[in-house]
């Protein structure tokens, strides 16, 4: 029954991994490399990964530069960017690229806010699906004789109280991000 719960357990962690890189895709008015992870450039017609296509520097809080490695990527990164939801505009003086981030306002910010909620939210579904496939399991091994009635109520007691610690930590992230997006 335990190793039962545990490859469900192993379901809802990844699950709040997710959340964290999500999290680190969302930019804060300080330059993070972590938010270009997401973008693919056009690398001789293969979607590559911009951190394959070049080096990516912080020479300043809010300041990326991107040093491609063939100086003919410049055109294919500055799209690949400017096609991105990173909202910002690439510019570049043919050596490299380079990436201002501006100062947040307070309509951004709760823009952001809002992103991390939705971030949340679709964390906490994963969690409830993760629980809902785990207790339909348990449902079926009671069904087919290989769990007595009481090991089936202690696995779903045991589900839900993982869900609802999931649950928790999955709040109490948002909430940790959502006060470092809203602090000017």
């Amino acid at each position: 029954m335990m190793e039962e719960l545990k490859i469900y357990q192993e379901k809802m962690q990844k699950t709040i991994d997710n959340l964290q890189e999500n999290f680190q895709s969302i930019r804060a008015g300080r330059a993070n490399p972590h938010v270009l992870d997401k973008i693919k450039v056009d690398y001789y017609g293969t979607m590559t990964p911009l951190q394959q296509v070049g080096n990516i520097s912080v020479p300043e809080a809010r300041i990326i530069v991107i040093q491609p490695w063939e100086r003919s990527m410049i055109k294919e990164i500055e799209k690949a960017i400017n096609m991105s939801d990173l909202g910002i505009n690439p510019t570049n003086d043919g050596q490299c690229i380079r990436l201002v981030f501006p100062e947040l306002n307070e309509e951004r910010r709760k823009d952001l806010a809002k992103q991390i909620k939705k971030y949340g939210e679709e964390s906490k579904v994963a969690v409830r699906n993760i629980r809902r496939d785990a207790n339909d399991r348990i449902k079926k091994l009671e069904k087919d004789g290989e769990y007595t009635e009481d090991d089936s109520k202690q696995a779903d007691k045991e589900i839900q109280k993982c869900t609802d610690d999931f649950i928790k930590k999955i709040d109490s992230m948002v909430d940790i991000k959502t006060k470092d997006i809203m602090t000017v």
